[in-house]
């Protein structure tokens, strides 16, 4: 073999380690960006949460009701987390993961509220069903396939 093909092959392989290099730090780069992307989600959903949209409920009701979720995080009770839509005070647990949501241990105060309640009374019946969310910009959508919950965060103007 003489000297330019020797020099030739030491080219072509040198290039194919490039690419080979490139192309790890490329899948690297993307794999951090993915999981960044899951941890922003995760830290928008613990927010206060506005709720907008509920069956038949006007965006007017629920607001005059002041209708929301509180889903910041404790240190000391971290998957506990309140809401209040319009009288008592409302207290259950929740878990999110990937587009998955679970809600249990659904309770609240027991006042009484003249024209107050039916709201209180079926979110408090629907919540442990919503199992799924999603957030889209500054909105969160709670669902169970068939119902569904729409908020808009607290904090955006």
């Amino acid at each position: 073999m003489n000297l330019a093909e020797r020099f030739s092959k030491f080219e072509k392989m040198k290039f194919i380690k490039t690419i080979g290099v490139l192309s790890l730090l490329m899948l690297l780069m993307y794999s951090c960006k993915t999981s960044n992307q899951s941890a922003s989600t995760m830290e928008n959903i613990h927010r206060k949460w506005m709720l907008v949209e509920y069956k038949d409920f006007t965006k007017d009701e629920l607001v005059k009701l002041e209708a929301n979720m509180d889903l910041m995080k404790k240190a000391e009770a971290p998957n506990r987390y309140t809401a209040k839509m319009g009288c008592n005070g409302m207290f259950f647990t929740a878990e999110f993961n990937q587009g998955k949501a679970k809600f249990s241990g659904v309770g609240s105060t027991m006042m009484y509220c003249e024209g107050r309640m039916k709201l209180e009374e079926l979110f408090g019946k629907d919540l442990p069903k919503m199992n799924q969310y999603k957030i889209d910009g500054h909105f969160l959508t709670l669902t169970d396939g068939t119902t569904s919950m729409k908020f808009v965060a607290a904090d955006w103007d």
